[in-house]
């Protein structure tokens, strides 16, 4: 880049508006709503996707892993017709509400000085700081967290609610007086989206997990297919200071990808996925006599 250019920040894309949450703070970038890509005719969303890649340079789409099949065809169907090494696909194993505070850091740090494959790569190093679960009516069709046979016949009990931790690690507990959940060793906000389960035990649990304050936000559509049920409450603790995320991000050792040449942090490019190659041992030295 040089000298007095304007540099144009990197757009963060969701696949839906319920999935951009508003600005955490004044330099926050507003996501770039790629709704209804299933729904549109090909030429229209390939267009969308072009000028969106045009306008910004580089696109980072963050979606969960409940997005609807037809959307995640549709993305790469399009990346495949653009040919573009410009737009990554990112889906990490978060539950969507998590996905969407990870997206909401991201167009946080897309304000900063960082390059593309950096703070695409930023996404992998961050979920390792998000405490991601939710509050369940019922556990009857959880498949994202191991569930004992014990707490399967609990959930067909009336009133039952369990308290599930699907990220960083697994934990579920039933919810009664005294029960809990490993929470963050570091100060974190709690953001809540209520579905259709009354209930208060997460808000609780911010207080057990010494949160800095509590939001809430509409619950995401993609959350119930998730979680197997539209009775919870999803909760996700998570850093909220810029100037803390940029500190981590920049704290990493950066390298350049052997594929495409961006710099990226950690052992994949988001953009182009590849890794890198692995190096053979060296071979032993011939120690036969020469002919």
């Amino acid at each position: 880049m040089k000298s007095g250019e304007l540099r144009v920040p990197t757009a963060i894309a969701v696949t839906s508006a319920d999935m951009a949450l508003p600005a955490q703070d004044e330099r926050t970038m507003p996501a770039a709503v790629l709704s209804g890509l299933d729904d549109k005719p090909l030429d229209h969303a390939l267009t969308e996707l072009h000028t969106l890649t045009e306008q910004y340079g580089h696109v980072v789409v963050v979606c969960s892993q409940a997005t609807p099949e037809p959307v995640v065809r549709r993305l790469y169907t399009l990346r495949s017709l653009l040919e573009s090494d410009r737009i990554a696909l990112f889906r990490p194993g978060l539950p969507p509400l998590g996905v969407a505070v990870l997206a909401r850091q991201l167009r946080q740090l897309a304000s900063c000085d960082l390059s593309p494959g950096v703070l695409a790569s930023a996404g992998r190093l961050l979920t390792h700081y998000l405490h991601a679960g939710a509050v369940l009516g019922s556990v009857a069709k959880l498949d994202r967290v191991p569930v004992g046979l014990k707490a399967h016949a609990r959930s067909w009990m009336p009133g039952s609610q369990f308290a599930v931790v699907a990220h960083p690690e697994p934990q579920l507990v039933k919810v009664a007086p005294g029960a809990t959940l490993d929470g963050p060793e570091f100060g974190t906000w709690m953001l809540l989206a209520k579905g259709q389960l009354q209930s208060d035990w997460a808000a609780g649990l911010g207080t057990a997990w010494n949160v800095h304050g509590l939001r809430e936000t509409p619950l995401p559509a993609e959350s119930p297919v998730w979680w197997g049920t539209g009775r919870l409450v999803e909760f996700c603790s998570y850093l909220a200071d810029l100037s803390v995320l940029y500190q981590l991000v920049t704290s990493v050792r950066r390298t350049s990808c052997h594929w495409c040449g961006m710099d990226v942090i950690g052992d994949r490019c988001v953009f182009c996925s590849a890794t890198p190659p692995a190096h053979e041992p060296p071979r032993a030295p011939d120690r036969r006599t020469p002919a």
